[in-house]
């Protein structure tokens, strides 16, 4: 039974950081990626970034460098680094993970970031 569970989201004022953790209990699928969604409020999920086993990432373009996915495997975590934040980033994000080339399999609970 895989368990995804965030934390480290809070209020943060305009241009401050915030880094959020992930831990990952349970066994992902062999291989498996990693990721951050948000939810911004009226809005739908929006997929920010993704990391792959072997180290390869993606973000939304919209973030422009500002955010930073990274994991520790010995301590099954995954980060997500966010600088320079803005008001337009207060959502509440979500941590998955999901096989090679498939949509995510597993989420976390959320965890509410403030800008303001």
């Amino acid at each position: 039974h895989v368990q995804l569970v965030e934390s480290g989201g809070g209020s943060v004022q305009p241009g401050g950081s915030l880094r959020l953790s992930c831990a990952i209990s349970g066994t992902p699928s062999p291989g498996y990626c990693v990721g951050w969604f948000r939810q911004a409020p009226g809005q739908g999920r929006e997929g920010i970034a993704s990391l792959a086993s072997d180290g390869s990432s993606i973000y939304a373009n919209s973030l422009k460098g500002r955010f930073t996915i990274s994991r520790d495997n010995a301590e099954n975590t995954v980060y997500l680094q966010m600088d320079g934040l803005k008001s337009e980033d207060t959502a509440v994000y979500y941590c998955t993970t999901r096989p090679s080339y498939s949509p995510p399999d597993h989420w976390g609970q959320g965890t509410q970031v403030t800008v303001s």
